[in-house]
């Protein structure tokens, strides 16, 4: 652990991406305990106010200003943060539980198995997964649980995929070999063997996916299918505020940045985390 944080310490871009990680999770967690206007609660007369720092802590302030009817902006991110890093998080734990269960069952089992989940999966990447995003929640329609179901859906196939090749190398090992050789059962070399040995893998993957599901997310919400009104989320707010781009850029500028600032932390620890599990890496320096 000590060589893990001296190591991300070292990396620039990785410890940016950590400590931005670190506060967007930390404002989420305390947003129910921070005092700020109702996310949900409209003013018209305090529509489209533009972002002030005059009077910052006094009653009915609005350091990032004010939407299309007069809620609170900065209110309605910090609330939508936990909104996208829950559906985010969930969606990439259930892809990651399932792709990696699959990727261990193909790569270690083989034959028909095999054969079937990997054309599975090559149907699905020859489909646009915003598409099939799209075709789904069309069809089951626009919810929390939908939205976390579909982006599941798109998730699990990469994690297949990398544990099945990971898999196919590891089943051919020393104490993979053993294991069969004294008659341990076929689950018992799976789960005990060989899942520890691709949990790396799959944490790097998940990381990574991570940042693709947020965006995903994001979008769906901007075109109306991710998370109902009046519950904040970062893409519906993107979406109402287009229409006033012109005339009240905080609209849709602090929505987009922290779509932004989100991705790019999360890929910026996810590069270092990959580089920190490779063995290659690791070597060269």
């Amino acid at each position: 652990m000590k060589h893990f944080f001296k190591d991300l310490y070292r990396s620039k871009a990785g410890l940016v991406g950590a400590i931005l990680i670190f506060i967007i999770v930390l404002v989420s967690l305390l947003a129910p305990f921070i005092d700020l206007p109702d996310p949900t609660r409209g003013d018209l007369r305090a529509r489209l106010v533009g972002p002030t720092w005059t009077g910052l802590f006094s009653p009915g302030a609005h350091p990032l200003g004010t939407d299309e009817v007069g809620r609170d902006i900065l209110s309605r991110l910090i609330n939508g943060s936990r909104i996208t890093l829950l559906v985010a998080t969930t969606a990439v734990l259930l892809g990651g539980v399932a792709g990696t269960i699959l990727g261990i069952l193909a790569g270690y089992k083989g034959g028909f198995i095999d054969r079937v989940l990997m054309r599975l999966v090559d149907i699905q990447l020859a489909v646009p997964l915003m598409l099939l995003a799209l075709l789904v929640v069309a069809a089951l329609g626009p919810s929390l649980q939908n939205v976390v179901l579909v982006l599941a859906l798109t998730s699990w196939i990469r994690y297949a995929r990398i544990i099945r090749a990971q898999v196919l190398s590891l089943r051919e090992r020393e104490f993979v070999q053993s294991a069969h050789a004294i008659g341990a059962s076929t689950l018992r070399i799976m789960f005990l063997h060989i899942l520890p040995n691709v949990l790396t893998p799959a944490l790097v993957v998940g990381t990574l996916e991570l940042a693709r599901v947020i965006i995903m997310d994001s979008a769906l919400s901007f075109l109306g299918l991710g998370v109902q009104p009046p519950t904040p989320s970062w893409g519906r707010m993107l979406a109402d505020g287009r229409v006033y781009i012109s005339s009240a850029w905080w609209a849709v500028t602090f929505p987009g940045l922290a779509i932004v600032l989100t991705v790019l932390s999360v890929n910026l620890f996810g590069d270092w985390l990959r580089d920190y599990f490779d063995p290659k890496t690791r070597s060269a320096k």
